[in-house]
């Protein structure tokens, strides 16, 4: 292997030569050696944009000369293509601040554009870890949510929609606390469903517009030392067109450094939706079940076999999929909210595990959900048979009788029902509380939704 001699402000190290970083990203990753999680790709995309924003900004105001700026630009856009993404090995557990995964960025960068163009002095100018990192996390989460996620919870929304209008006119049983209720039609039940998606994709939308918000331009700690007057809002622009998202400069540079809330309320809105699907895949799942011993009203895709010793078998594994999912997101949460309460002073030192949480999380959703839609959801067919016998066997059909009779009456005819496992009619006409007729007018199922 050979080796050539890097330097930074500490001294001398060997870098081998095929690598394209510098110095810092060599002692960190000799300082690191922990776990396997690394930076996440799209991560350092965002932090690479950022730089190409700043090298034209700067040029803009006459800090950096053409031709370093578009040696840098060319250098970006050519990570951003696609190239050289091997060259970004840091791991996550390393500096609070993600100071050397910036300067992984600025010494590969610098590496690729030559041109006598320093990592530090060119690549990083006007510039500092402490605002170029939370600005990337609030750049990658925003165009993994915008780009990759809501399209899918767009297309599971148009799948409980069509659902819903399917079986609108198809009765079954309500149930409440796992007991037998009133009835509804299962196409009000999956519209309950849709509505819940609905609502989370509304808040996690209207949690983008402070996420756009970017503490680009107050370099060290929020003052904008070393920073022209409005290079936040020609950052914000380049950054803007770069990614079709409307990104605009944070107003108050201090709470984009020390505090992550921004993150933090947007991650929330995820874990509501981990709370909803978890929801919807348990009820498909209960709804599901059996196919002779439990309720079996809806039966599921068979994608592949349930047992290795049961032949025959066929499990919920895409509902089952779907919530171990939900759970870790609901668990990236809590990390990331316990991370976000630690912006000690001017600066929050546990940005790395708040982008890899978030950015995990929304990776986990976008595929979770488009394998749930599309090898569970859109499959689901109805058993109407097991849904009839439930539904006409349900004790709760007595409800219609309460304004006729009364509730302690009605709750008699149940009862009764229950006890000589019988059917509601033969206890009310045992009881002699409503006649043959009164009866079959009253208890009807599809005037009961």
């Amino acid at each position: 292997m050979k080796y050539r001699i890097e330097k930074d402000s500490i001294g001398q190290i060997k870098v081998e030569d095929n690598k394209l970083w510098g110095a810092q990203t060599q002692r960190s990753l000799e300082n690191f050696v922990i776990s396997h999680e690394i930076m996440p790709i799209d991560l350092i995309k965002a932090l690479v944009s950022i730089k190409v924003a700043c090298a034209d900004s700067n040029h803009y105001f006459r800090k950096l000369d053409s031709s370093k700026t578009n040696a840098i630009i060319k250098s970006g856009m050519e990570i951003l293509k696609g190239k050289y993404l091997d060259q970004f090995p840091l791991k996550i557990w390393q500096t609070g601040s993600g100071t050397q995964t910036n300067m992984n960025v600025n010494e590969v960068i610098a590496h690729l554009a030559k041109n006598n163009i320093h990592p530090n002095d060119h690549v990083n100018m006007s510039q500092s870890s402490n605002d170029v990192f939370p600005t990337a996390i609030h750049v990658a989460i925003s165009a993994n949510i915008i780009n990759k996620l809501i399209p899918q919870i767009k297309l599971f929304i148009n799948s409980l929609k069509t659902l819903e209008k399917k079986y609108s006119k198809v009765i079954k049983i309500g149930r409440t606390h796992l007991q037998d209720a009133t009835p509804i039609t299962l196409g009000q039940e999956i519209s309950g469903w849709k509505a819940s998606v609905e609502n989370c994709l509304i808040q996690i939308n209207n949690s983008l517009n402070y996420l756009n918000e970017l503490p680009i331009g107050g370099t060290a700690v929020g003052t904008g030392l070393n920073c022209p007057r409005g290079f936040d809002k020609k950052v914000c622009s380049y950054l803007s067109k770069l990614w079709k998202i409307n990104f605009k400069p944070l107003p108050n540079k201090f709470n984009g450094l020390a505090f992550k809330e921004r993150v933090a309320s947007t991650h929330s809105q995820l874990k509501v939706l981990a709370t909803t699907l978890y929801k919807i895949a348990n009820d498909i799942r209960f709804l599901s079940s059996g196919p002779r011993a439990g309720i079996g009203e809806i039966i599921i895709p068979t994608n592949e076999p349930g047992s290795s010793i049961m032949p025959g078998k066929v499990n919920p594994t895409q509902c089952e999929a779907m919530m171990m999912v939900c759970n870790q997101v609901i668990g990236n949460d809590v990390t990331i909210s316990l991370c976000a309460s630690q912006g000690n002073y001017e600066l929050n030192t546990f940005m790395p595990i708040i982008a890899y949480g978030a950015l995990w999380s929304i990776r986990l959703l976008t595929d979770a959900i488009n394998s749930f839609n599309h090898k569970c959801v859109m499959g689901i067919t109805i058993n109407n048979q097991r849904m009839k016998h439930n539904l006409d066997n349900s004790l709760m059909l007595v409800t219609a009788l309460s304004p006729k009779i009364g509730y302690a009456k009605a709750a008699e005819i149940a009862k009764l029902a229950y006890k000589e496992n019988t059917s509601l009619k033969q206890a009310a006409l045992k009881l002699k509380y409503v006649s043959s007729k009164e009866f079959d007018e009253l208890v009807k199922p599809e005037k009961m939704i």
